[in-house]
């Protein structure tokens, strides 16, 4: 009777700990030139030790609940990731007219997406006074949109592990910025991507022109958005196959880089 007692006993502790155990959303805000940012810092609270932080730029559409989604997906159990807000928390898209016209405004200023994106990784960093990060280990991902911000953040030579951009822009409005990337360069885009792929031969010279450890991975029979779980459209649509792919390529080229190894 009292082993059974004792049993239940430690059942219910460990659900109560699982009860706790939860992946948090914290809210980082900042101001920037008179805009308030609103970005959300998701890492799971089960896991003590640090690991790295990752800035992690969304699709077009900015920080909303699918991207929050994904971002716990990645994070798991291996990373923080500070989902960020690169328009300001009074612009949150709901329809593709509206995030053309956000993300116009950044890719007509090149400079400031760089700003933004950079300021992003400052708040990644200040949060490691609560969080638990690795600040020797600290990279960014970024998906459509958040692909050419993310490589825009390497391009400013920002100090980081690591970039890897998922079916992102490639385009630049510099290509000798490329010299100053410190970063390892992942980039992955779908074969089929009429709006990526032309730029392609362009982006690959542009970092023939680098010092960067680099690779351009093209996804056979892919189109635009293929780890986008809502879209479904001719051109933009998510492919299960790519996108796990290209997420375990991924993991294996931020611990490549977080480690020292090939």
């Amino acid at each position: 009777m009292r082993i059974a007692r004792l049993c239940c006993a430690l059942l219910l502790s460990g659900l109560a700990f699982a009860a706790q155990a939860k992946m948090v959303h914290k809210p980082v805000e900042w101001t920037q030139d008179g805009t308030r940012f609103h970005s959300v810092l998701v890492y799971d609270d089960a896991v003590t030790a640090k690991r790295p932080g990752l800035v992690m730029v969304p699709n077009w559409y900015g920080v909303n609940d699918l991207a929050l989604k994904k971002a716990e997906g990645i994070a798991g159990k291996d990373y923080v990731i500070l989902v960020t807000d690169m328009y300001g928390e009074k612009v949150r898209p709901t329809n593709d007219d509206q995030a053309m016209a956000a993300v116009k405004v950044l890719y007509g200023d090149r400079a400031l997406m760089r700003t933004r994106v950079n300021l992003a990784l400052d708040q990644l960093k200040a949060q490691a006074k609560d969080a638990p990060i690795d600040l020797s280990k600290l990279a960014a991902i970024g998906f459509c949109f958040g692909g050419s911000a993310v490589l825009d953040l390497a391009r400013s030579g920002a100090d980081i592990a690591a970039v890897v951009s998922f079916h992102g822009g490639l385009q630049t409005d510099d290509p000798a910025l490329a010299k100053q990337i410190k970063a390892r360069v992942l980039v992955m885009n779908g074969a089929d991507d009429k709006g990526t792929m032309p730029d392609a031969d362009k982006f690959m010279d542009e970092m023939r022109g680098s010092k960067a450890d680099w690779q351009f991975v093209v996804l056979g029979n892919t189109v635009h958005c293929f780890t986008e779980t809502d879209q479904h459209k001719p051109g933009c649509a998510y492919d299960e196959r790519a996108a796990q792919r290209s997420y375990r390529m991924m993991q294996d080229w931020l611990h490549g880089a977080f480690t020292g190894t090939p």
